[in-house]
């Protein structure tokens, strides 16, 4: 008999605390393949007049959103067989990648940033089809969700590490902290197979979860098309925001003469981590599936808010650039959090459309990375490219929170009236109270 079938009718908390900890774990590790080259400043390299790291996180992220704008059809279309081979599958490829890195002379290793980067954007939309439909979603998908706060200062401190303790190149530091992570990977990616299917509850409180065709996607988007587009829109600047944080903090560390202390990578996510955790865990608890998205909604528009508090208040010289990063980073990832796991799970709960959680988030996350890379040549290109990581990411926090606070709060408003004209046609509540 295997583990699975042991935990098939077994308590639910027990197998949503397993199935928490195998995602976050198998997550985890899938960031020591995409984001240790990051820790790496590259200085005084440059290519047709552009910082050699931007191209690396260029080609990077380019390969992610291809890969997310592929997935909005192969994880939405994805069934539950063979997903834990697909996982180990497009990790080792995007390692092998890692590997070639050092190899390839420059300028041609940039494409191996971005063979690299096309399979791991798979990776999380089949980690969270073991997770989306289940009363106990938003406790597994916390443990998720902060896997990726975790594991990027961990991976970073690593790779950190072993070029200040072992005299590792930045050119193979990538490759070697993935290796690092190639065990765990393994494990913690056969305890998330694990997962037993959803239970008949879980389908009653959820709804059913199902690959979904090209015309339910269309049905989907025309049904409630608006209030999407205005989510997308500020997860687009939500996704900018982390990917600067996330690919230049050591630039930012560095101005700020932090750059010689390794261990601040981790120090300054691990409480970002446990306060996001402690919140979204805590969205379980809810069991109105309306009411939860409109705290959804809320969580994205206080994040929004925190960020704009705190980065005032660091240019006024009135926190430590170590609290405003921390402070930046709780709010960014308070409204990041929930559109990658909890946001659309409930969406789907309360409209009871045929489909899948994995669809509306792969849609966000294609538009968001596309606005990520554009992001990254509008600060080189578009007469930015001498102002420092510190006071460009201050000025785009600040534009950022207050476009991205106004558009949630039109969103909110936006469904809750969708809720209302549903149920007063159709005569009946889609949602379940128990």
């Amino acid at each position: 008999m295997t583990l699975k079938d042991r935990l098939s009718g077994k308590n639910e908390k027990l197998i949503a605390l397993t199935a928490g900890v195998a995602a976050f774990g198998t997550y985890s590790c899938m960031y020591a393949f995409r984001k240790p080259f990051t820790v790496a400043t590259f200085d005084s390299m440059v290519w047709l007049g552009i910082d050699y790291k931007i191209w690396l996180i260029f080609a990077q992220t380019a390969g992610y959103t291809l890969s997310k704008f592929y997935g909005v059809k192969f994880i939405s279309e994805m069934g539950q067989n063979s997903r834990a081979r697909f996982i180990l599958l497009f990790i080792l490829s995007s390692w092998i990648a890692l590997l070639l890195f050092p190899l390839v002379p420059e300028p041609l290793n940039i494409t191996l940033l971005f063979i690299n980067g096309f399979p791991l954007g798979m990776v999380w939309g089949l980690v969270f089809s073991y997770l989306e439909g289940r009363r106990y979603t938003e406790f597994m998908g916390a443990f998720l969700s902060v896997s990726f706060i975790f594991s990027s200062g961990l991976v970073k401190s690593v790779g950190a590490y072993l070029m200040i303790n072992f005299e590792v190149s930045q050119w193979w530091m990538p490759s070697l902290t993935g290796l690092v992570f190639m065990l765990p990977l393994l494990v913690f990616t056969w305890l998330l197979d694990q997962t037993p299917v959803p239970t008949a509850q879980d389908v009653t409180l959820r709804h059913a979860r199902v690959p979904m065709t090209g015309k339910d996607r269309l049905k989907l988007l025309k049904s409630y098309g608006f209030g999407i587009t205005l989510l997308v829109i500020a997860y687009v600047f939500l996704t900018l925001l982390r990917d600067v944080r996330d690919n230049f903090v050591a630039n930012i560390w560095q101005e700020q003469g932090l750059a010689d202390q390794s261990a601040i990578f981790t120090q300054t996510e691990i409480p970002i981590s446990l306060t996001v955790l402690l919140i979204i865990s805590l969205l379980v608890l809810i069991k109105n599936n309306l009411k939860a998205l409109m705290i959804n909604h809320f969580l994205i528009m206080i994040g929004f808010a925190i960020i704009l508090v705190f980065t005032l208040l660091f240019l006024r010289q009135a926190v430590t650039p170590v609290l405003w990063m921390i402070a930046v980073g709780l709010g960014l990832y308070m409204a990041y959090v929930p559109f990658n796991c909890v946001l659309f799970e409930r969406f789907i709960a309360v409209f009871r459309h045929a489909g899948n959680a994995g669809f509306l988030i792969y849609l966000a996350d294609s538009f968001g990375y596309l606005g990520s890379v554009s992001f990254l040549f509008y600060k080189e290109l578009g007469g930015f490219k001498n102002t420092s990581w510190t006071i460009f990411f201050s000025n785009t926090l600040l534009i950022s929170s207050v476009i991205g606070l106004s558009i949630t709060l039109i969103a909110s408003v936006y469904f809750h009236l969708k809720y209302k004209t549903y149920t007063r046609t159709s005569g009946k509540q889609i949602i379940l109270i128990t």
